[in-house]
């Protein structure tokens, strides 16, 4: 195993050990998901998204990661659903949504930009 997988590794360990003994550790949980899914495990990192999503309903970020992990796992129908949500609450981070690998998935449909229209129009 390569150093940057046992960091990786370390740090997956690390956070669900915290997260188990604080459940709510935002914080935490964002950091454990992105974990998860540097190391290609989508579904976990789908996991703690969705279970953020429940606990911070309003929180810009959340969403944007929550679309993000569903892109990843081809489910665009819900990861339009996410990120029209976390445009609303406030993502605006137009360029970076451009480039970001995790929704490229979602850049090659014709939602995309109708989306991106419909919130960054001037």
């Amino acid at each position: 195993m390569t150093e940057e997988k046992d960091d990786l590794e370390f740090e997956i360990e690390f956070f669900e050990s915290v997260v188990e003994q604080n459940p709510n550790y935002h914080e935490c949980m964002m950091a454990l998901g992105n974990a998860y899914t540097l190391k290609g495990d989508y579904h976990r990192g789908l996991e703690v998204d969705q279970r953020l999503a429940e606990i911070r309903p309003r929180d810009k970020l959340v969403f944007y990661n929550l679309a993000c992990s569903l892109s990843l796992l081809q489910r665009l129908d819900d990861a339009f659903d996410a990120l029209e949500r976390a445009i609303e609450l406030g993502y605006l981070d137009y360029d970076y949504m451009l480039k970001d690998d995790d929704l490229a998935n979602l850049r090659r449909d014709p939602r995309f930009p109708q989306i991106i229209l419909s919130h960054f129009q001037k």
